[in-house]
C-alpha cells in the first residue's frame, strides 16, 4: 500500500508544469487520470522532439509515469456527462491552462460543487485567475524574465540568462502538489471543497525569497555576480583549477576556517577576512588570492583535499558524470522499462520518499487513450452497448 492510494485526481494537464505536479503524487500512489482532448490529439507533450514517435515521446514519459489516459471532449454534451460522473468519484480536478480558461470550461468549484461538494479544484495557470494578466498565456521563460530571474543570472557583463532548467515550471508543479494535498485534507475534515488559484507568476515571485525582502525592505537590489557567486557569502562560487572548474561553498565560519588552514597562505589570516561581513566587504581582494592559489593544482586534486577536510565542494559534472556517480546509483533513483513504441526507457524517480513503498510498482506513462474503455467500464459501470454508442457518436475513440 502506498501513502496516497486513496486519492483520485482528474487532471486536465499538459506539457510540463501541470504534469510535473501530479507526477510526484502518482509515484506516491494517487490515481491520476489524464483527461485528454481529442481535438488536439491529447497532451502536447506527447509530440515534443527529438525522441518522439506517434503519440509518444521521452518528454511525455518523463512527466506522466504511473498515470492513466482517457480521451473525451468535455465541451460536448455526452463528454461532459462522462466528466461529471468522474467528478462524483474523485477528490481533485486539476488543470494548467490560461487563467481565464477554468471558468470557460466550467471546472471551478462553483460549477462542480453541486456534483461533488468535497471536490478540490486546483488551477495552475500562467498569471492566476485574477488580475490584469490573467487571460495571458504564460510560460517558464517568460516568467523568468518578467519576475527578475534573468536579471539576476549570468555574468555581469553578459546578457540576461535563464536558469539551465525550467525551474519555474517545476516549482509551480510542486506548489500545485502541495495545494492538492492540503485541499484534500481540508475537504475531508470540513466536508467542503474549494478552488486553489495558483500561478507560475506567483511561484516565480515567491522564489525571489531574500533578494525580494532586501529590496522591499531596504531597496537594495542584488546585482549579477561573476562565476555564479553567492550574493552575500564569500567565498561561495566557481573556481578554476589548473585544468577545470569546481565549486567551493563556505556557508559557515567553520568551513572558511578549514579552507584557510588547508591553503596555508598567511594572506588569508588577515583580519579583514575574519568573518562573513569583512569577507563580503573585501571580496575582490580575497577572490584574487584564492584564484591564484587554486590555479596551482588540478580540480580533481583540490576536490580530494577539500573533501578530506569536509569543506563543501564539488565538480562541474556532465550528465554522463552525474549518472555514473556511485552515490546517484546507491540512492535507487532510476527506473528502467521497455516501452511499446520508444524501446528502452530509463528515467529518474521522484525524490519524495515516504516509507519504503513509493518506489515499488512504478509504471510507464499511459499511451494515448489507453484507459478510456476500462475507466468507463470499471469506474462508471458503463455497459459495452453504452461504450459503443459513445464511440459511434464520436465522444470517445
Amino acid at each position: 500500500m502506498k501513502p496516497l492510494d486513496d486519492i483520485k485526481i482528474l487532471s486536465l494537464e499538459q506539457y510540463g508544469a501541470g504534469p510535473f505536479g501530479s507526477l510526484h503524487l502518482a509515484d506516491l500512489g494517487a490515481e491520476v487520470i489524464k483527461i485528454e482532448d481529442p481535438n488536439f490529439n491529447g497532451d502536447v507533450g506527447r509530440y515534443v522532439p527529438p525522441f518522439n514517435k506517434g503519440t509518444d515521446s521521452l518528454f511525455h514519459e518523463t512527466f506522466n509515469r504511473g498515470k492513466k489516459s482517457i480521451v473525451i471532449d468535455i465541451n460536448s454534451d455526452e463528454g461532459r456527462k462522462v466528466f461529471n460522473e468522474l467528478v462524483k468519484k474523485s477528490d481533485v480536478v486539476y488543470s494548467n491552462f490560461r487563467g481565464d480558461v477554468p471558468e470557460k470550461l466550467k471546472i471551478t468549484y462553483d460549477y462542480l460543487k453541486s456534483i461533488n461538494k468535497k471536490i478540490v479544484c486546483v488551477s495552475l495557470t500562467g498569471f492566476g485567475m485574477t488580475g490584469p494578466r490573467s487571460s495571458e498565456p504564460g510560460y517558464d521563460y517568460i516568467m523568468q524574465g518578467l519576475t527578475g530571474w534573468m536579471n539576476l543570472t549570468g555574468e555581469p557583463d553578459g546578457p540576461p540568462t535563464k536558469s539551465g532548467l525550467s525551474l519555474v515550471d517545476y516549482s509551480g508543479g510542486l506548489i500545485a502538489s502541495i495545494a492538492i494535498l492540503a485541499g484534500v485534507h481540508s475537504a475531508r475534515r470540513t466536508g467542503e471543497g474549494m478552488d486553489c488559484d495558483l500561478s507560475l507568476y506567483d511561484t516565480a515571485l515567491s522564489l525571489l525569497t531574500y533578494p525580494a525582502t532586501w529590496w522591499l525592505s531596504k531597496e537594495d537590489e542584488v546585482e549579477r555576480s561573476s562565476r555564479s557567486s553567492h550574493p552575500s557569502l564569500v567565498p561561495f562560487q566557481l573556481f578554476k583549477g589548473e585544468d577545470d572548474w569546481f565549486v567551493v561553498g563556505c556557508a559557515k565560519e567553520k568551513f572558511w576556517e578549514r579552507l584557510r588552514d588547508l591553503l596555508v597562505d598567511e594572506r588569508l589570516r588577515d583580519e579583514k577576512f575574519s568573518n562573513f561581513s569583512l569577507r563580503f566587504d573585501n571580496k575582490k581582494e580575497l577572490i584574487t588570492i584564492l584564484d591564484e592559489i587554486f590555479s596551482q593544482k588540478k580540480a580533481g586534486e583540490w576536490l580530494e583535499l577539500l573533501k578530506d577536510k569536509q569543506i563543501p565542494s564539488g565538480p562541474i559534472n556532465s550528465l554522463k558524470d552525474v549518472f555514473d556517480d556511485e552515490h546517484a546509483i546507491s540512492r535507487e533513483m532510476f527506473f528502467e522499462y521497455e516501452h511499446p513504441e520508444l524501446g528502452k526507457v530509463k528515467q529518474i524517480l521522484s525524490p519524495v520518499n515516504v516509507g519504503k513503498e513509493n518506489k515499488k510498482d512504478i509504471k510507464r506513462a499511459p499511451m494515448y487513450n489507453e484507459h478510456t474503455e476500462n475507466i468507463l467500464r470499471d469506474r462508471l459501470n458503463y455497459s459495452e452497448e453504452e461504450i459503443q454508442r459513445l464511440k459511434d457518436n464520436g465522444v470517445i475513440t
